[in-house]
């Protein structure tokens, strides 16, 4: 059960992006409890607000930032599926590469993260103006993350809004992430002697601490070359360029301090189920360095979006829960996992108490109903489909006209599925997707069946089909290896990126119908292979897209994409705010 509750939080205070461009005082209070009278102001609920902002969606639902991180790329797209995912063509548009200053999801996006930088220069501007105990905590937690929104809003869009927290008459300032990633990293590292330690000053993985800020540090680092040469047509990026003034060494040499600092710290450890990560009970995860934590307490409930997406209408967990059939992988991305189905990423079946093993191949007659949905009344037996990439004809419970599973005696019935869209389709995730028109993502009623489909978040059936009480890692330790094992990389000693890389591989074990085998290690390295190997760690967690343009693949074609211009590697400001004439339309989109 999750205890981990940052504040006791009565109301939060939201500040749109219009704060931003004037002086509104109107505030649209949002109440989180029916007990009011928690003052607005208070440093508590203003931090608080900040941090909410992470999971209202924004880093939690598919159609957020996740959308733009991974539909635009080779782990994910989300197609038109017949009558479905139509929505005017917004989600062809991240994969097709066809988006404007109007997509919806774009749009929606900027607003969601620039109100996320007002509330927290609210956050800061409340801590400043207080006078408490953990002022100067509260301070550096509020700084952090409004470094942290504004990071992604330029990794984003390239340029973001930033105002004077302590004077509600400052201007406006334009950032442009060219020449703000260096003032960002060097505000993150003065930041840390005030961040706590995670696990002090009540402190623990949903919040920002010193561990939170060298992950982001190892990110930004990673990145810089990107951010002060976003349009190289080449990718030629100088990941080697000197570090900020101050730091010492190359931009990967910060990378391998911060990561190494995570690392050696003795707080963290791989997970040997690496599918424990993103479980229901994830909470007292032992890679999570800085995740948002989610637990279905209707008050804000946690997302189950990253679970839900993929499944099928007719894969039901209960017999109130069902899937949505929208997103899967692309056949780009399943055939770098060929000749690595056994490595324990991949996919891992799902073992019940008294030894049953899920198959999902055909030979499954029945699983027990002992398993029951928390919270559930009357109580509702729980089907546990497998984790992972999931691939070909699926089985599973069938909801009867009743509204209740078909059982066999006190057992759940494992049949083969049909798409409930399309009755006479059997439920076969192809990892091929035939499109009549390859350069447009839109299938055929009969054809919604077709995408290997991603399973790497536990589906919560708790809450119905939208809560959730997985907590959603923004960093863990696998990633920080990940970094460090790329840093070394390019910095020509691909040996320790090895050593790093197996670490990951060996350090995952199958489950025990495998014999707990562990993963293979590397005999060998080149870059080709590096990023396969942050695909099979990270896939599924809005890494993507700044993992392909570091690597020269965001602009190749590929499945319902055509060859792009670098101007793609970020994108348009939304025409709403352009047309409020403070920013600049970024280039290609005029």
């Amino acid at each position: 059960m999750k205890t981990k509750t940052f504040f006791s939080i009565k109301i939060i205070t939201i500040f749109s992006f219009i704060f931003l461009l004037n002086s509104c005082t109107d505030l649209n209070e949002v109440v989180l409890d029916e007990k009011l009278g928690t003052d607005a102001t208070d440093p508590a609920g203003a931090l608080a607000a900040a941090y909410d902002r992470l999971g209202d969606g924004t880093f939690v639902d598919h159609g957020a930032i996740f959308a733009m991180q991974e539909y635009t790329t080779d782990e994910a797209i989300l197609p038109t599926r017949g009558s479905d995912w139509g929505d005017g063509g917004k989600w062809r548009d991240m994969h097709e590469f066809t988006w404007t200053s109007s997509n919806a999801i774009i749009v929606d996006n900027w607003n969601l993260l620039t109100n996320g930088i007002t509330r927290s220069l609210t956050a800061i501007k409340s801590a400043q103006e207080s006078t408490f105990p953990e002022k100067a905590l509260f301070l550096a937690e509020s700084k952090a993350l409004l470094a942290y929104y504004t990071y992604t809003t330029l990794d984003l869009y390239g340029q973001a809004p930033s105002r004077d927290p302590l004077n509600v008459d400052a201007p406006l300032q334009i950032l442009k992430a060219e020449t703000e990633i260096d003032k960002l990293i060097t505000d993150v590292e003065a930041l840390i002697p005030n961040l706590a330690d995670i696990g002090t000053q009540r402190t623990h993985h949903g919040r920002f601490t010193k561990q939170a800020a060298y992950a982001f540090l190892s990110t930004m680092y990673l990145n810089r070359a990107v951010f002060k040469d976003r349009y190289n047509a080449a990718s030629s990026f100088n990941f080697n360029e000197p570090a900020v003034t101050g730091s010492t060494g190359t931009d990967m040499d910060r990378v391998i301090y911060y990561t190494s600092l995570l690392i050696d710290s003795g707080k963290y450890s791989l997970e040997s189920d690496f599918f424990k990560n993103f479980a229901r009970d994830n909470d007292n995860g032992k890679e999570l360095i800085f995740a948002i934590s989610q637990k279905i307490d209707y008050i804000r409930n946690g997302s189950n979006s990253f679970a839900y997406v993929c499944m099928e209408r007719n894969q039901r967990t209960s017999a109130a829960n069902r899937g949505t059939n929208a997103a899967c992988t692309t056949p780009e991305f399943y055939a770098t996992w060929d000749g690595n189905h056994d490595d324990p990423r991949f996919e891992q079946h799902y073992q019940y108490a008294d030894g049953t093993w899920f198959m999902n191949d055909g030979t499954d007659v029945s699983v027990p109903a002992t398993d029951i949905i928390p919270k559930s009344s009357p109580a509702l037996p729980w089907f546990h489909f497998n984790r992972g990439i999931q691939a070909g004809l699926q089985y599973g419970p069938i909801l009867l006209p009743s509204g209740s599973l078909e059982m066999i005696g006190n057992r759940i019935k494992v049949s083969p599925l049909v798409m409930e869209k399309s009755t006479g389709t059997r439920m076969n995730f192809t990892p091929s997707l035939t499109f009549a028109d390859p350069t447009k993502s839109v299938f055929a009623q009969n054809e919604i069946n077709q995408g290997a489909r991603v399973f790497k978040y536990e589906f919560d059936p708790e809450g119905g089909n939208g809560n959730s009480n997985v907590d959603i890692p923004l960093f863990r330790l696998g990633g920080i290896y990940a970094m460090r094992a790329e840093a070394y990389f390019r910095k020509g000693n691909g040996g320790l990126a090895m050593i790093d890389l197996n670490k990951l591989r060996t350090s995952r074990k199958r489950e025990s119908l495998f014999g707990s085998a562990t993963g293979k290690a590397l005999t060998s390295l080149d870059s080709q292979q590096l990023y396969k190997e942050l695909g099979f760690e990270l896939y599924w967690e809005l890494q993507r897209r700044p993992q392909s343009i570091r690597f020269g693949k965001f602009d190749l074609p590929g499945t319902a994409k055509s060859a792009s211009q670098p101007f793609r590697r970020v994108f348009p400001i939304p025409q709403t705010v352009i047309d409020q004439k403070f920013f600049k339309q970024n280039q290609g989109y005029n």
